[in-house]
This record gives structure tokens, sequence and C-alpha cells, in this order.
């Protein structure tokens, strides 16, 4: 890499997260619980003739396709970090996919708004201890798989596989606001949560209404989840799409940030671009203008402790 052929000047372009296989694994491992949890539910409702357990295994059919889609953006973005159709690089794959995942959790929230409108206006018999017991199992497989995605949620970082030359700045400091987060695993996340959430209310619900006799209770804390759940996925929507459509990361701080520091000596930028090309990598494209120009690595040096800049 350092040798003076002109291979010297080239650069890989595999902007992953700092764990991406890691991630990747655990969320394989998720997406097989809630498989065989799915599975069962179906299995054991088809059998002993409950509707409840049939439904909640169909419930986590969709939670288990939106993690598939996951873990397969992992895959995919590890398989074709290489490939020079994609200019950037592979990085923002798993925000394509968490954008993905958002948008069927916003389904998930509008099902369940429906489903709960419907049994408040046609109140249905439940088997109230069967129900408590279904929402239990599936809470205990939720709290397990959001225990397996815990520790990755919301980091990401540089990436194992990121070559650099004598003129590409790597910085390991800690990268801008946001910048880091690896959205696909935190799509994933948020999908465990939701079905966690939607236990607890359930169980909550379903207690109170067999306590009470207040069966509008289980449908009224299903519109409760309902919103929960949509607020999650606005939020999924908002930062994965910012990500996607390239809007400038934490633009406040660091657009003025990078202008601070090539704007010396008389030189000013006439044009600035600041986008995400995976977790924990930002790229930046500057225009200077100057009547005493210096190379390109003099302006790249302005700019290495500049967390996150990982191709300039």
């Amino acid at each position: 890499m350092h040798s003076h052929s002109p291979d010297r000047f080239a650069h890989p372009h595999a902007f992953l997260g700092e764990r991406h296989d890691e991630n990747e694994r655990r969320t394989w491992i998720v997406v097989g619980l809630t498989l065989v949890m799915m599975v069962a539910e179906i299995a054991g409702g088809t059998i002993y003739g409950s509707l409840a357990l049939v439904a909640d295994g169909w419930h986590m059919s969709t939670h288990a396709a939106a993690l598939a889609i996951s873990a397969l953006a992992y895959r995919y973005a590890r398989r074709h970090m290489g490939n020079a159709r994609f200019a950037f690089g592979t990085g923002k794959v798993g925000e394509l996919a968490a954008y993905t995942s958002a948008v069927v959790l916003a389904m998930i929230a509008l099902l369940i708004a429906y489903e709960s409108v419907v049994r408040l206006l046609n109140p249905v018999p439940i088997a109230y201890g069967e129900a408590v017991a279904i929402a239990a199992l599936g809470l205990a497989v939720n709290l397990l798989s959001a225990w397996l995605l815990r520790d990755g949620h919301g980091h990401g970082g540089h990436g194992h596989h990121h070559g650099h030359d004598d003129d590409h700045h790597h910085d390991h400091a800690a990268p801008v606001a946001g910048a880091a987060r690896d959205l696909n695993l935190r799509a994933a996340y948020v999908h465990v949560l939701a079905d966690a959430a939607t236990s607890v209310l359930a169980i909550a619900g379903l207690l109170l209404a067999w306590a009470f006799g207040w069966r509008f209770m289980d449908p009224l804390v299903g519109l409760v989840g309902a919103a929960v759940i949509a607020s999650w996925s606005v939020g999924l929507l908002r930062d994965a799409g910012g990500v996607l459509v390239d809007a400038a990361p934490d633009a406040a701080r660091l657009a003025p940030a990078v202008r601070a520091r090539l704007e010396r000596d008389g030189d000013r930028v006439t044009d600035l671009h600041l986008w995400q090309v995976g977790p924990g990598h930002l790229a930046c494209i500057a225009a200077v203008v100057s009547d005493r120009p210096l190379p390109p690595s003099a302006y790249k040096a302005r700019l290495a402790d500049v967390p996150g800049l990982s191709h300039v």
C-alpha cells in the first residue's frame, strides 16, 4: 500500500460498522428464535384450537421477516463491500434495510390499531388464562432477543476492513452525534422491543379485564401499543431516510467545524458536501479557492482532528 507504485494512491470503500460481523451473527440468532416461537405458536394453536395462539404466531412472522431483512442486509453489505459498482461502498445497505423495517413496523402499528378498534366495537369472549400465558411466553422470547441485540444497539464506529493510504485520513475519536449508530441493528432491536411492549401491554390489559370484567381494557391497551410502535417507526424512518438521501449529519456542528479548519490564510470554501457512507463513516468533498494553493494532502491534514471523516 505504501510502495511508490500508482497503487499507493488507491483506497478501498469498505465503510462497514465496527461490529458488522458480530451484529450480523446476533441478528441471525434472533431470527432463529423468532421463527421457532412462530412455528410453536401456530402449531400449538392449531392442535389445541386456539385462535389467539395462531394469530400471535402469524404476528410473529411479520417480525421474523423484518429481522431477516436486517440479517440479509449485513450479509449483502459484507459480500459486496469490494464491488466497484457501489461508488461509496455498501455501508448504507443497512440504512436501506432499517428504512424497510420501519415501514413494516408502521404497517404492524396500523394493523394492531385496526384490530383494537374492531374489538372495541365488537367485543369477543377471551380465554384469559391462555391469552396471558401466550403473552408471557412471547415476552420471555422478546426479552431474550432484546438482550442479544442490546450491546451493539446504537454503536458503530470504524470498520476493521478499512485500509488507508498516506493521504487518507482515519480518526479513531468518537464520531459525530448519530453518525456512528448502526441503524440496521437499531431497526432489529426496535422490532423486538415493539413486540415486547405489545406483550407487556397485553398482559396488563388482560389481567385488568380478567380481574374487573373490563373487557374494553384489552383493545384499549392495543391502541396505546399501536401509538408507541408508530412513534418508534417514525423516528426510524426519519433517521434512516436522512442517511439514504445524504442529509448532512449534525449539520449545525460539523459543517462550520470543517469550514473553520479549511478557511485559513485567505483560503475560502466555495462548495462543501458532507454525508454518511456507513455507520461511523463520513465522507467530505470540499472546493477551496486559494491565492496560494497547497497540495490536497495539506488540506486533508487540516481536517485530521475531525472525528469520523473516513473519506475526504
